[in-house]
């Protein structure tokens, strides 16, 4: 597995427990602590994405719910609602990663973790998202 991918793997999992138990996880430790190694390249991108993410929670959860029609954010799933903040969060501050790359992974994630209907489904919001910001 490719080390962002599986950065962004290990975001997912920080975020999904985020959400469910609104814990602010000021201390990352433990998380890295049950990891089988810790890279550094994945750990500092995990962190970008997570810490990012929940930095700009509130305009990137309103930019979903623009772009979300007929779905309220708190009734998706868990793990889809966490895939699109952070396909979001990429979309909008890391210039570095091409929307394209943030696309796909976002959408491997949500058939990996929610099926393929969920791929479809993330695909479309942040696609509608990427050309909002005006991205190739």
């Amino acid at each position: 597995m490719r080390k962002r991918t599986q950065a962004r793997e290990y975001a997912l999992q920080l975020l999904y427990a985020y959400d469910i138990t609104q814990d602010e996880l000021k201390d990352l430790e433990p998380f890295w602590a049950q990891a089988d190694e810790v890279i550094p390249e994945i750990k500092d991108f995990t962190e970008k994405l997570f810490l990012g993410t929940l930095k700009n929670l509130e305009r990137i959860d309103k930019k979903i719910s623009g772009f979300a029609d007929n779905w309220q954010l708190k009734r998706m799933a868990a793990v889809d609602r966490n895939i699109l903040r952070m396909g979001s969060f990429e979309l909008s501050y890391l210039e570095d990663v091409p929307a394209k790359v943030t696309i796909n992974e976002a959408v491997d994630l949500a058939k990996k973790y929610s099926g393929e209907e969920a791929g479809k489904f993330v695909n479309g919001i942040l696609d509608r998202i990427r050309a909002d910001l005006g991205k190739n």
